[in-house]
């Protein structure tokens, strides 16, 4: 498992959400094999066994928070003031929002706040190209930390990715860094045929039943 957490963001995709008396927000935190934009010399992708291990281990220990801050907690899994499942697009998450938090529920309400984002661990990613040259990272299994409602999605971080493809090309983390202020990143990927991945916005979510078989065979690699 890589060291550092990352975080990636999903635009418009939290809601209100109606659950009776309670302020319930929700939305797409994640969306499968969509190519995402630019993250400085390659793009990612998210296969849809990524939170296979997360998920069949019953979500422990993940929260939502605005903004990933530790002090605007919303909800736990624990509690099961969140709760969270994947489908054929992507991990689907509802938060009951504490009467603490209710400017939070306010701004999402008024559409101020409709991003979403998740913070993550890397167990497994893969690096190929798409059929025009451009290097994607996909993600294929991994540890879900929170799923944030977020009104600022500057933040990105994308060091653990480049630490990937160094160790992967057995090279340096400088250079890598170097290639991908370049937009040269693909000069690691020139090995054996590429696999092909169409450069499109909206990749296709795999069928319900390839996603099972897809959890399945990660579940049955991991001895963590």
């Amino acid at each position: 498992m890589n060291g550092d957490s990352e975080r990636r963001f999903t635009r418009g995709l939290v809601e209100v959400r109606a659950a009776g008396d309670s302020r319930t927000i929700g939305g797409y935190a994640a969306k499968f094999n969509t190519l995402s934009r630019n993250l400085g010399g390659f793009v990612e992708r998210i296969d849809p066994g990524f939170f296979a291990k997360s998920e069949g281990d019953g979500w422990p220990r993940v929260m939502a928070r605005y903004n990933h801050d530790g002090n605007m907690l919303l909800g736990t899994s624990r509690a099961g003031t969140l709760r969270l499942q994947t489908d054929g697009t992507g991990l689907d998450y509802s938060v009951d929002v504490p009467a603490a938090r209710q400017d939070v529920y306010e701004l999402v309400q008024r559409g101020d706040v409709a991003e979403s984002s998740f913070a993550f661990f890397t167990f497994e990613d893969d690096w190929s190209m798409t059929d025009d040259g451009f290097p994607v990272r996909t993600l294929l299994s991994g540890q879900l930390v929170d799923v944030a409602p977020v009104n600022d999605p500057a933040y990105l971080d994308t060091s653990t990715g480049l630490r990937s493809l160094a160790e992967k090309a057995g090279a340096d983390l400088a250079e890598v860094r170097q290639a991908a202020e370049a937009g040269e990143l693909k000069r690691f990927l020139g090995a054996p045929a590429p696999t092909i991945i169409p450069p499109t916005g909206q990749g296709d979510p795999h069928p319900v039943m390839a996603v099972r078989q897809r959890r399945a065979e990660l579940m049955s690699r991991r001895t963590f």
